[in-house]
């Protein structure tokens, strides 16, 4: 039933992309394009996300070397059908705060149920919703389980500088572009200039991660030294690749 899904809800997004090609059809697809992708997206979200694990498998027969998954639901499934290493995070949501990547002690604890191979959170320098500080909570983490690895989501290069000299194992630019501090930066520009200047800098390995949406940018990644490289929703989410085809017929009027 999960393959069925997974495949019904990627055949609904394959959809969008055979109409909107259609010469006849353009029109009326431009015209009701945002409620069909409204439509199809809110399927996905709800019905993929319960039969996304098979993608996991997908995953390691392209070659993949490792999996990031969000929730221990979702890390534990995807141990019982491939042998890969984990980046495990889970995202949640509370008042008042912006941090959402494995964002206090009580995600760590969960996480450390299934123990991922790297725990993931969110190094950027926003007080936890716990009122506790970055620093804080490392040295928290690190008391409470000092061999577990762990990786800095960080948004800016000052933000990579500081994790590294905290000690994080694996220094990852999963926050580029998506923090207030980091708003209009893009991680491509100037030949990955971000990039460059942490790997220039730091002792701890570099995991290139966000917008890394073609294999020529996974590929120059690595060649500047990247230890990994983190491709996310341009593969995992039929949505986002069906919106990259959809928007490239609108320019045609």
């Amino acid at each position: 039933m999960k393959e069925f899904i997974l495949g019904l809800a990627a055949g609904m997004a394959g959809g969008a992309i055979i109409v909107a090609n259609s010469c006849k059809l353009r029109q009326m697809i431009k015209k009701n394009q945002e409620e069909f992708l409204q439509k199809a997206e809110c399927y996905i979200d709800e019905k993929l996300e319960k039969g996304s694990r098979p993608q996991q498998s997908g995953a390691a027969e392209g070659g993949a070397k490792g999996i990031r998954a969000n929730t221990c639901e979702d890390i534990a499934e995807i141990r019982k059908n491939v042998d890969l290493p984990i980046i495990g995070i889970i995202k949640r949501d509370y008042p008042n705060s912006g941090v959402y990547i494995t964002p206090t002690m009580k995600e760590i604890d969960e996480l450390m149920t299934v123990r991922p191979e790297i725990i993931a959170l969110d190094a950027t320098g926003a007080v936890r919703p716990d009122g506790r500080t970055l620093d804080e909570f490392y040295h928290d983490i690190r008391r409470k389980y000092p061999e577990q690895p762990l990786m800095a989501d960080c948004s800016t290069v000052e933000e990579a500088l500081h994790a590294d000299a905290l000690g994080f194992d694996f220094i990852g630019t999963t926050l580029v572009g998506y923090t207030e501090q980091s708003r209009g930066d893009k991680i491509e520009k100037d030949d990955f200039a971000i990039i460059r200047a942490i790997l220039e800098q730091v002792h701890h390995p570099v995991i290139a991660e966000g917008n890394i949406n073609t294999p020529a940018k996974a590929r120059r990644v690595i060649e500047l030294g990247c230890y990994s490289v983190v491709v996310g929703s341009i593969i995992t989410r039929p949505q986002v690749i069906t919106r990259t085809f959809t928007a490239e017929m609108e320019k045609l009027g």
